[in-house]
Formats: structure tokens, C-alpha cells, sequence
């Protein structure tokens, strides 16, 4: 059993049509990332929240700008500013992954369908994509931000089976091109969606009530793009995980046939209903303590340490960025739609070459300093983000600037992160995805506070610049943790 086991492995590693179908998977679902993330919800959030816009006379150029007027959002009594709810919003949905994820990874490997639950995320989120088509006003903004956050727990849901398949499916040697293979598809696919999407927006829409109109239409072609291009990935990709002898009888909760069973062979329906859910707390206890486990485990490691304590602290200026960059361009700079989209799609073309550049640059200075170069770039983003001023009229150059060297590191520190925390990893580990399980909530737990800052810090003071220079800080406790990483060279010549 074991030498079969181990012949499997050889013959699933590396194999080209598995890699190709993981990476597929990146074109799949970035479009999400792209269109409802990064580009298209957000602007059109800010414009569905947006009363009027007033003009403003700058006395130091002598002109008048045009400044939008916010509608407030009303919960539990409180009023609250539109942008600062969004970000709450997905505070919310990363906290439900946290909780979900170390469940689920465990659950996958105890009755070894992991790709079933990458499955289940990807179906969530893209039907979740569908639904925001039904978003049409204040009047059911609380509509579209639940479809918004469960988009949100399908998407990083998903990652956290996707990313955990990465050591499965490649030797190490091989993981820094592969990831940076998946992100390059990801960016490629996600700018042919936008720029379908912006052709119906910007050129077939005659009024504003027609792009509205087609910009719900590109809703539901995010979905149907996630949905479609996912089908290639889950024909080619293996199913892994330990399969355990002793199963309950029958597990109802994952097979909705068995729910209408009576079940009288196994003691009746009540019985086995007991026996589910006996298992599931089972599960749910183990994975919390194998989680805690597998922390203590790898912070054991120094290198592992300082990556991962790095990791946390710049993703929480990287990831939050990210997700608000679109709300600081619409809210920050009134920047005009088209151009807005057509920045950000450059931005996404160009992190497509930072990918490829970041992993090439990889072999010639290692992981350390390339990750730490990024850092650094980021770091200069958000101090000038926070200089950027709507009455200097120059602000728009100066914002495309900032995107410049957001584009160029976004991708590059993304595919950096991922590989080399998989070529830390011990070698042929049967716990992969509790491993990248646990990678993934260390992720989660930097968005939730990176995004629970920044609305803060929105709300307290009414803008954001204040929300992207408290990012520069996290950006510096990462950069001088990753320099205790030691510098490595393992057996297959590959330089951390």
C-alpha cells in the first residue's frame, strides 16, 4: 500500500496537464479579485452611495472640483460612512473564513476530498458574483454587501485548498515558476474579463441607467467565468487527503441524498444523525488543536518564524491596500471611471511582469531579498498615497504613479509569499493543507485587522490617507523580520 502510495506521488508531481489544470484555476477565479475586488463592485458601490457631487473652489489653482456627496449608512441605530461599512464588510467575511478554514482543511483530509471543498468555495462564490446583479440601490445595499462577503468566504475560501495542492503537485525546484505560472494566468484572465466588461460599460451603455444595467451584466459574467473555467481544473486535479478507516455511518451533512434516508439498517436516521455530528465536533476539536499544533510546530523552525511573523505584518498593508485601492481612487481623487478601470487594468498587466520578474530575480538574489525589495516599494506607496492631495492638480499624475509601483510589486510578493512558504515546508508531508490552512488564517487574521484599521480610521477622520499611512508601519515590522530569515540553499539548489 505504502509503495503504491509512493508511485502515485511520483507520477502526480510535475506532471503538465495537473500543473496546467492547478494554474487554470488562477484564470478562473482572479476574475473575481479583478472585477468584484479591485476594479468594477467597488466603483460602482461608491456611485450607488454617492448623494450628488458639489463643487469646490481650490483658491491655490483658481479652479472648481468636483467633490461627491456621501449617503451615510444607517446600522443598529448608528450612521456610518459608506466606505468605512464596505471595509467593515469584509472584516467580516475574513473572520468567517478564519473560523471556517482550520474546520474544513481538516475535514478534507480526514475523508481525503479536498477537492470537493475547493468545489463547494468556487460554486459559493461565483453564483455569490451572480447575485450581486441584484444590487440596484440604497434601498437593498445591505443585499449587496452580503453577496458581497459571501463572495468574499468563497474566493479566499477556495485558496485555502487551491494554494495547499502547490507541494502536492510540484517539487520544489519547480514551485516558484508554477506559482508565479498561476498568478500570470490569473492577471491575463482577469484584464480579458475586465476589458469585455468595460466595452459594455463604457462603449455599448448609451446613459447611466444602461451601464448600470451592463455593469450587473458583468456580475453575472464574473460568475459564469469562475464557474466555466473551473470545470478544466477539477477534471485534471486529484483528489488527496488521508482517508480514515472508521466514517460515521452515512455522512448525512456532505450528501443531501442521505438526509431522506430513514436509515434503518444503521439504527435509523435520529441514530446516525448522531454519529454526524459526534464526528463533526470530533473534527472541528481536532482541527483548532491541530492548528495550534502545527503553529507551535513550525514557529519552532527559525526560518519559518521570522517568514511567517514577516508575512503576517506586511500582509496586513498588502492585502488591505489591495482590497481599498479602487475606494481611495473614486473616493480620495474623484478619479472618472474609465480611467480609474483603465489605470487599474494597467496595473494588472504590469503585475503580470513583476510576477515573472520577482520569480526570475528569485534565482539570482534568493526569496529574502526580493520579498524584502518588495516590501520596500510598498512602503513608498503608502507614504505617497498619503501625500496625495484632490486640490493639487497634478494629483491625478501623481496617482498613477503610486499604481506604477503598486502594479509592479503586487504580484511579485504575492507568488514570493506563497512559494516560499511551500519550499520551507518539510518535504513529502501528508498535512499539506493544514499547513497552508494555517497560512491562509494567518493571512485572514492580517485582513481582518488591516481592514478593521482602515474603516476606523475612515470613519474617524473622514478620508483615507490617514487609513494608508498606518499600513507604512505594518510594511516596516515586516521588512526588519524578514531579515533574520537565514539564507538557505536546499538540495535542489534553490536559494531562500
Amino acid at each position: 500500500m505504502q509503495e503504491t502510495n509512493l508511485t502515485t506521488t511520483k507520477r502526480i508531481k510535475n506532471n503538465p496537464k495537473i500543473m496546467k489544470a492547478w494554474a487554470v484555476y488562477d484564470w478562473a477565479n482572479s476574475v473575481y479579485s479583478l472585477v468584484i475586488t479591485s476594479t468594477i463592485f467597488p466603483i460602482y458601490y461608491a456611485i450607488l452611495t454617492t448623494i450628488t457631487e458639489k463643487k469646490v473652489f481650490v483658491e491655490e489653482t483658481g479652479e472648481y472640483i468636483m467633490v461627491p456627496v456621501r449617503n451615510q449608512i444607517t446600522v443598529f441605530g448608528e450612521s456610518y460612512h459608506p466606505d468605512a461599512v464596505y471595509g467593515y464588510s469584509l472584516t467580516i467575511s475574513f473572520f468567517i473564513v478564519v473560523l471556517l478554514s482550520p474546520f474544513l482543511s481538516s475535514l478534507a483530509d480526514t475523508i481525503g476530498n479536498k477537492k470537493s471543498f475547493l468545489q463547494f468555495f468556487c460554486y459559493l462564490g461565483a453564483t455569490s458574483c451572480m447575485g450581486l446583479a441584484m444590487f440596484t440601490g440604497m434601498n437593498n445595499v445591505f443585499l449587496g454587501l452580503l453577496f458581497s462577503i459571501t463572495a468574499s468566504v468563497g474566493f479566499w475560501g477556495s485558496l485555502v485548498f487551491y494554494n495547499s495542492f502547490l507541494p502536492d503537485i510540484a517539487t520544489r525546484d519547480k514551485q516558484d515558476a508554477l506559482s508565479a505560472r498561476g498568478y500570470v494566468y490569473g492577471y491575463i484572465g482577469s484584464v480579458v474579463l475586465v476589458i469585455i466588461c468595460l466595452i459594455l460599460i463604457q462603449v455599448l451603455a448609451k446613459d447611466a441607467e444602461q451601464a448600470k444595467l451592463y455593469t450587473r451584466i458583468s456580475f453575472l459574467l464574473t460568475g459564469a467565468w469562475w464557474f466555466g473555467f473551473a470545470q478544466y481544473t477539477f477534471r485534471h486535479l486529484p483528489q488527496f487527503g488521508l482517508i480514515k478507516d472508521q466514517l460515521p455511518k452515512d455522512l448525512v451533512l456532505l450528501n443531501y441524498k442521505n438526509i431522506f434516508k430513514k436509515h434503518e439498517e444503521q439504527g435509523g436516521f435520529f441514530e446516525v444523525l448522531k454519529d454526524n455530528i459526534n464526528f463533526y465536533l470530533d473534527v472541528a476539536k481536532e482541527s483548532f488543536n491541530e492548528l495550534f499544533k502545527v503553529g507551535r510546530t513550525l514557529f519552532k523552525d527559525a526560518n519559518l518564524k521570522y517568514f511567517l511573523s514577516s508575512f503576517f505584518f506586511y500582509s496586513v498593508g498588502m492585502q488591505t491596500i489591495f482590497l481599498m485601492a479602487t475606494l481611495f481612487g473614486k473616493s480620495e481623487i474623484n478619479l472618472e471611471q474609465g480611467k480609474l478601470i483603465a489605470t487599474l487594468l494597467i496595473i494588472q498587466i504590469e503585475a503580470i511582469i513583476g510576477a515573472v520578474i520577482f520569480s526570475r530575480l528569485s534565482r539570482r538574489i534568493g526569496n529574502k531579498n526580493v520579498i524584502s525589495i518588495a516590501v520596500i516599494l510598498w512602503m513608498v506607496a503608502c507614504l505617497s498615497a498619503y501625500f496625495l492631495n484632490k486640490e493639487n492638480p497634478y494629483v491625478e499624475y501623481q496617482f498613477y504613479g503610486v499604481a506604477a509601483i503598486v502594479g509592479l510589486v503586487m504580484g511579485g510578493l504575492q507568488a514570493m509569499s506563497r512559494s516560499t512558504y511551500s519550499k520551507l515546508l518539510p518535504e513529502e508531508s501528508n498535512d499539506n493543507t493544514t499547513y497552508f490552512s494555517f497560512y491562509d488564517v494567518l493571512e485572514k487574521l492580517a485582513i481582518i485587522l488591516g481592514t478593521f484599521i482602515f474603516a476606523t480610521l475612515i470613519d474617524r477622520f473622514d478620508n483615507m490617507r490617514y487609513a494608508a499611512l498606518s499600513m507604512t508601519l505594518f510594511f516596516a515590522v515586516g521588512l526588519i523580520l524578514i531579515r533574520f530569515m537565514k539564507i538557505q540553499v536546499n538540495t535542489d539548489k534553490d536559494v531562500l
